[in-house]
């Protein structure tokens, strides 16, 4: 099947079985040219061409036979991530068309024959989910602090962060923001972050964060050349100014290196939880696609922790909740905040660009 428009197709993320394996192929075609993504979106339209065939080897037969949820699991982008990880490293220039956006009429085949010949390489890329890290999504974090201060929390915050990957976003107390014409971050910082900003400005506060920690199953060393590639092969080849944030980011880690520790995201914030909290500080979780790869039970302990510290929480010892996550009914990113003492509820910031393009504020 052919998508020939950015048109997405009705899907439970939860939903198993062959029919979910196709449908995921086709949502992921569909926002990656929503995204204006059309060569990552080349490559995920053929192999979604490679479903409904025999070609693909043993790679393939276990997309096809996928026992979990194909889009929750985001099976397309495991393997388009294994595949741009063949053309960054030089293994199969063969693709160089592909990535060069000259989108060949044999893509499928092209990719058959790839994926047939790298079999051993690609099927570990189907193992776990795409490690997807991207200093842009900060912009949104720091918009959101900025509008956290003006309702009156502390503006020193102690950061964490739960799916931290690499840790790059635990680095943005280096990095500087252009928020609407509202700046932030130091004027020295080699990463500058001026995200497309559409509507209203955010408030023009300050902040200054204090801490910064974070937690991932699988974090990724970033000063490891072989683990900093895997990060790069999942960053989409048409959003080239992401690559050079992306080598920003690892000399950055390679001068300082984030603190992450390989935890499940609920032991991690259970212990970090139980720690004494700095008074006249704000304590702050905060994650950016991947609470849809946490299990939903492991999901459902993080809320009930968090409104239950939210009851602890104090004027001088507020806490808050970040979250920049896919909304699963519009396909669209959005960042949202909830707080304690006072705002318990969840306030719809911004919608965003997954990897902080531009930013559309509704605070």
């Amino acid at each position: 099947m052919t998508i020939d428009k950015a048109e997405y197709v009705a899907s439970d993320p939860e939903a198993t079985g062959p029919d979910a394996v196709a449908r995921a192929f086709e949502n992921q075609v569909a926002y990656c040219r929503s995204s204006n993504a059309a060569i990552t979106a080349t490559v995920c339209q053929a192999l979604r061409d490679l479903i409904d065939t025999e070609r693909g080897g043993a790679v393939m037969r276990r997309a096809r036979r996928w026992a979990g949820p194909a889009l929750a699991d985001a099976l397309p982008l495991r393997l388009a991530g294994g595949l741009h990880a063949l053309h960054l490293s030089g293994e199969e220039p063969r693709l160089a068309p592909i990535y060069e956006g000259l989108g060949p009429n044999n893509a499928a085949e092209l990719i058959a024959d790839t994926i047939e010949r790298h079999e051993p390489y690609l099927m570990p890329w189907l193992d776990g989910p795409p490690q997807t890290n991207e200093a842009g999504r900060s912009a949104g974090y720091a918009a959101a602090f900025l509008w956290l201060v003006d309702h009156g929390l502390p503006g020193e915050f102690d950061l964490l962060e739960i799916g931290s990957s690499a840790g790059i976003n635990l680095m943005m107390r280096r990095y500087r923001y252009d928020l609407g014409g509202v700046a932030v971050g130091p004027k020295s910082s080699r990463i500058h972050l001026t995200p497309e900003w559409r509507g209203e400005p955010p408030p023009d506060r300050d902040f200054n964060i204090i801490a910064a920690e974070g937690c991932d199953v699988a974090p990724v060393d970033l000063t490891d050349d072989r683990q900093a590639l895997r990060l790069k092969a999942f960053i989409w080849p048409e959003f080239t100014e992401r690559f050079a944030r992306m080598d920003a980011a690892i000399a950055a880690a390679n001068t300082f290196p984030p603190e992450v520790a390989r935890m499940r995201a609920a032991d991690f914030l259970r212990d970090r939880l139980a720690r004494p909290q700095q008074e006249g500080t704000t304590r702050v979780l905060m994650h950016s696609v991947v609470w849809q790869y946490i299990p939903q039970e492991e999901r459902e302990g993080i809320v009930e922790m968090m409104e239950q510290a939210g009851q602890e929480a104090g004027k001088d010892k507020p806490l808050a909740w970040i979250s920049l996550e896919a909304n699963r009914d519009t396909h669209r990113h959005e960042l949202t905040v909830r707080y304690w003492p006072g705002g318990q509820a969840w306030h719809k910031l911004a919608t965003a660009h997954p990897h902080g393009s531009w930013i559309e504020w509704e605070g």
